[in-house]
């Protein structure tokens, strides 16, 4: 039997390790294309509007998607739907990579192909928010959201860092070809991921499975009422990053100081989950709702507008404490869903968790500019932070927020991990 330090730590778990190193290694090649593909368009002689088009073509087909996603996650085994997604996105990047170094590309077929890979991606992503629950015994359920999470996060950085550097001295082409073999890296090992599938409730459509996980939302107030805080969140906070904060930031400050802002987002995110390593509150949804409210610093501090040095820090400090209250809540957020929700359902639930989260961001995107044309840009960072904070804090007030607490099953050390993969 392992002792009960080793059996005490996610990572002891094959599963589990195979699990983050596969969602890891994609998370590093994501973060490496969008740069790339940024430096192409523009090589092919596109122009920000066609840019946008092909970002758009991509984040579209995820959102038509991600629902049906969260159905077929619940009917077939998770694993092969994550392995299936990144076999055919390992194939569909390595098509964008050989137009590229071959001089064969073309705008439309970036556009289109970027269309294919938001649905693969859509696909696979209900099934690989609900695997974590699989991989490890339930008492380490946090410590292994929360590693995962840190992993990602981790890989993203080191992505965002070095892609500039890839594009510029490579060419788009290589780098993107370094996003296809992070994700046959990926499918190999999903692969190799051996995990009981849950009974499945079936249904004779669909439609039919897809009402049974609306059903399981709607069954949960404080999930169907954190999902539409989510929506509002998303609504207001894509246009500050998206839109007005590269502008006033580099307006008032530098170029340079957007560049640091997100870093210092990122290094918040990365705060956010080495605390939640060791902080396990008995109401994590409540004070990681109440948390949430601090994503309001970053757009406040840029409505504040200090010029100088100390006006910088105050933008470095408000990203880092928006990337940190996000973090803190995300975790909270996954464990509870995580513990609440049965498995049968649990890819649908998360697709719907998508859906509301990420539908009403490109209406923030396309609205932002003109109604910060209406109000002044000033003023609509700060009703950006109002209603982020304000809402945040409201949610955490609801009841079924308030009173719902984590579960607390049998120690660790009490578990036989026979069967475990360690």
């Amino acid at each position: 039997m392992t002792s009960a330090p080793a059996a005490a730590r996610p990572l002891a778990y094959r599963n589990f390790r195979l699990l983050v190193i596969g969602a890891g290694t994609s998370s590093f090649g994501n973060a490496i294309t969008p740069v790339a593909l940024a430096f192409a368009v523009l090589a092919l002689g596109g122009s920000a509007n066609q840019l946008g088009l092909v970002v758009a073509a991509y984040a579209l087909a995820d959102v038509a998607t991600v629902l049906f996603g969260g159905v077929l996650g619940d009917r077939l085994p998770r694993a092969a739907m994550m392995q299936g997604s990144a076999i055919a996105a390992a194939a569909t990047q390595a098509l964008i990579a050989a137009s590229l170094i071959g001089g064969w590309s073309s705008i439309w077929l970036l556009g289109a192909v970027g269309a294919v890979n938001g649905c693969l991606g859509a696909l696979a992503s209900p099934s690989s928010s609900a695997m974590t629950r699989h991989t490890v015994p339930e008492p380490l359920l946090r410590k292994a959201v929360t590693q995962r999470r840190l992993a990602q996060n981790g890989a993203q950085i080191v992505g965002f860092a070095v892609a500039g550097v890839i594009a510029a001295t490579l060419g788009s082409g290589w780098a993107i070809a370094i996003d296809a073999a992070t994700f046959a890296v990926a499918a190999a090992c999903y692969h190799l991921l051996r995990v009981p599938e849950p009974a499945r409730e079936r249904h004779a459509s669909m439609l039919g499975d897809l009402g049974a996980g609306l059903r399981e939302v709607l069954r949960h107030t404080w999930l169907w009422m954190l999902i539409l805080q989510a929506l509002l969140y998303h609504l207001f906070y894509g246009g500050v990053q998206g839109v007005l904060g590269p502008i006033v930031v580099s307006a008032t400050w530098s170029k340079a100081a957007w560049g640091w802002a997100l870093a210092a987002l990122m290094i918040g995110f990365l705060a956010g989950g080495l605390l939640s390593l060791r902080w396990r509150p008995h109401r994590g949804l409540f004070q990681g709702t109440l948390l949430l409210a601090l994503t309001g610093c970053f757009p406040a501090a840029m409505a504040l507008g200090v010029p100088g040095t100390p006006g910088l820090v105050l933008v470095l400090t408000g990203a880092f404490l928006h990337g940190l209250g996000l973090e803190l809540f995300s975790v909270s957020w996954e464990l509870s869903i995580q513990q609440n929700v049965p498995e049968d359902k649990l890819s649908r639930v998360y697709s719907f968790d998508m859906v509301g989260s990420f539908v009403a961001r490109p209406v923030g995107l396309a609205l932002t500019g003109p109604l910060s044309v209406l109000t002044g840009t000033t003023s609509w960072l700060w009703v950006c932070a109002v209603i982020m904070a304000g809402g945040s804090l409201a949610a955490a007030m609801l009841p079924s927020v308030r009173q719902l607490r984590r579960h607390d099953p049998a120690p660790v050390e009490e578990l036989d991990p026979v069967g475990s993969g360690t």
